[in-house]
């Protein structure tokens, strides 16, 4: 739910959610063990859910990084 927030706030974040028995494709791909997973720039994962302010430190580096 946080990264549909997110991605309503903000045009530079997009959020997808997936139902991985109906896409097992997707699930093999991003190696999903739990869920929620979140993937952020392809590079960061993150099974289970987890604290809004964890999340905004996972995009801080993404954003860090790219700078």
């Amino acid at each position: 739910m946080l990264a549909h927030q997110l991605a309503i706030e903000s045009d530079l974040i997009t959020s997808d959610m997936v139902e991985v028995t109906e896409f097992p494709h997707l699930g093999h791909k991003y190696d999903v063990m739990g869920v929620p997973r979140t993937v952020i720039d392809e590079t960061i994962h993150i099974e289970g859910a987890v604290p809004e302010q964890w999340l905004m430190q996972e995009f801080r580096k993404v954003l860090t990084s790219a700078s």
